[in-house]
């Protein structure tokens, strides 16, 4: 994203944001598919979490849907990988210990004790 002003960025992030609310599979995953032949899958990752958080706010079916039916598997596994290592962190701060307080499944789903749950969803 080096190459990317940051009018470039926040054009690209809306341009996905209204994909998403457009509520077309093909129009959702033809963004995607683009901005992933020009950037990582990290950096596509993010900007899906980030233009996901712009449409929760606008329309919260249109967020449902998305997640439902235009991000691919690999996308939002890079999301869950990204999500998973802020949780992790967030809570080692707070003084969580891992493998005591909080653990991974076999399939990359956090699980959280009720302190460390309650501590995540406070802020």
């Amino acid at each position: 994203m080096e190459d990317y002003s940051s009018l470039d960025l926040e054009q690209e992030l809306n341009r996905l944001t209204c994909a998403f609310a457009t509520r077309n599979a093909e129009i959702g995953k033809a963004v995607i598919a683009n901005l992933r032949s020009r950037l990582t899958l990290r950096e596509v990752a993010g900007m899906v979490i980030v233009s996901l958080e712009r449409l929760i706010w606008t329309d919260q079916l249109a967020f449902c849907w998305a997640i439902e039916q235009v991000i691919p598997g690999y996308v939002m596994r890079e999301i869950r990988r990204i999500t998973s290592v802020t949780i992790y962190r967030r809570l080692i701060n707070r003084g969580y210990q891992p493998g005591h307080d909080f653990s991974m499944d076999g399939k990359g789903q956090v699980l959280l004790n009720e302190q460390a749950k309650t501590s995540i969803f406070a802020g």
